[in-house]
């Protein structure tokens, strides 16, 4: 175990936690402080969930990902120079909309919230990428734990740096526009980061061009000079269907949507939990400040603890071991909150369960993070990536904004609503197994 921790100097990886910080960030912004000012403002709560659908945004950005495997901005090379033109457009959109009056401004506001969306999934898209392409293929150990402080980072952003708003906020001395000055002065501070980082020297032209010469010749018809017009179809091709193309090829029709369908089903549970939670902990009986204190800043420091142990799991006994641990681990997690609903608003059982959970939510999110990651061709990462991991998040947006009907069908019986989240994981876990040896396989190629 001591043996796993020197992985951790690598000081590649302060870049991927501070890159883990700066996508965690901008879901505040378009988030629970976005609903927090909006509620002061006095929309309904209809309203107000309605910008929740800006979300979706991180969930179909795999469609312009091939762009950024493909498009080599002028300045800090190809992942640097995207991250960092993302996060100048993230940080100057939350400056605009803290000049936005809500009542008469609402619409100009949620366009921005949705550009400001569009910013922070594209740069997720690479910053995943820097993260695959930092890391040599044969640093296996060190794909879990850029993992494990990926999550740490992500977490430190969205809970660590989100606590800090509404501390403001109760202060007669800010009010929430002042706060998002703050918040996008904040993100462009995160941009000497993007400055400081290593850029990856991967070289993906030699892959690249000979998919555009041979799609090129496919197009003209012939095996001599292809013209102008088969060209420039190659290069669309090659940038948009490429990247599904070898993914599949490689791993087999079979294996490949195995894998996709797992990935989409692997933390469902978790997901329609998770959407009902804050509204679980009020009708139990727990007040916003116990929620603060125990659900937001309690379950950070756990994430941040259990990210690192769970990259040192998958370093010790690999990335299946790993994400068939979480996934039981997962499941059961969720049988917490069912006692909770028998108990009452315990503050002590509160804890233990915001422990427990944080604990599996975080295992399972380095496992799910590491297992992606091994799955990409580095001359594709971008895309590959973007689109397995919005699989996972579509797997949440669409099935999991139906977890209030189960509830209300239960007749609110939080109980038997959290066993079926439990029940939820065995699917995935099931697929998991038939695939045990395929993971196994590519992770010793990763030697």
């Amino acid at each position: 175990m001591f043996q796993a921790l020197r992985v951790y100097k690598d000081k590649r990886l302060i870049s991927v936690f501070l890159f883990g910080v700066a996508s965690g960030f901008p879901w505040l912004m378009i988030g629970s402080v976005m609903s927090a000012w909006l509620k002061d403002e006095g929309l309904s709560r209809s309203a107000i969930g309605l910008f929740g659908s800006i979300f979706s945004v991180y969930a179909v950005n795999f469609l312009w990902s091939p762009l950024l495997d493909r498009v080599r901005l002028p300045w800090l090379g190809q992942r640097r120079g995207w991250i960092i033109t993302m996060q100048a457009g993230i940080g100057l959109c939350c400056l605009y909309m803290a000049t936005l009056n809500v009542q008469t401004q609402l619409f100009y506001m949620a366009l921005t919230g949705l550009i400001l969306a569009v910013f922070s999934a594209t740069q997720d898209i690479a910053i995943d990428a820097y993260r695959i392409d930092i890391i040599r293929e044969e640093e296996k150990d060190k794909l879990s734990a850029a993992s494990s402080l990926a999550t740490a980072g992500w977490w430190t952003g969205y809970g660590g740096l989100g606590a800090i708003p509404f501390f403001l906020a109760d202060s007669s001395n800010w009010y929430w526009p002042q706060i998002y000055f703050l918040l996008g002065g904040f993100m462009l501070v995160l941009m000497a980061a993007t400055i400081w980082a290593k850029e990856p020297l991967i070289d993906r032209t030699v892959v690249q061009g000979a998919a555009e010469k041979r799609f090129a010749q496919a197009i003209s018809g012939n095996k001599g000079k292809a013209g102008f017009g088969a060209n420039v179809m190659s290069w669309m091709v090659v940038t948009v269907a490429e990247p599904f193309r070898e993914f599949f090829q490689r791993n087999g029709v079979r294996l490949a949507l195995s894998v996709l369908l797992f990935i989409f089903l692997f933390k469902l549970g978790e997901a329609f939990l998770g959407r009902m939670s804050i509204v679980f902990y009020k009708e139990v009986g727990f007040s916003n400040s116990d929620i603060g204190s125990l659900s937001k800043l309690l379950n950070w420091w756990v994430t941040i603890v259990f990210s690192i142990i769970g990259g040192l799991v998958n370093i010790r006994y690999g990335i299946y071991r790993g994400l068939m641990i979480a996934g039981i681990a997962m499941a059961s997690s969720n049988l917490m909150f069912a006692w909770m609903a028998q108990t009452g608003p315990d503050k002590m059982l509160f804890a233990a369960t915001v422990i427990v959970d944080g604990f599996t939510a975080a295992w399972s999110s380095v496992a799910m993070v590491a297992f992606i990651s091994l799955l990409c061709n580095r001359a594709f990462s971008a895309t590959q990536y973007a689109l397995m991991a919005s699989l996972s998040v579509a797997g949440r947006n669409l099935l999991a904004s139906g977890s209030g009907v189960i509830v209300d069908y239960l007749g609110g019986n939080w109980s038997a609503f959290f066993i079926l989240t439990a029940v939820m994981v065995i699917p995935s876990l099931l697929f998991l197994r038939t695939i045990k040896q395929d993971i196994i396989r590519a992770e010793k190629r990763s030697y």
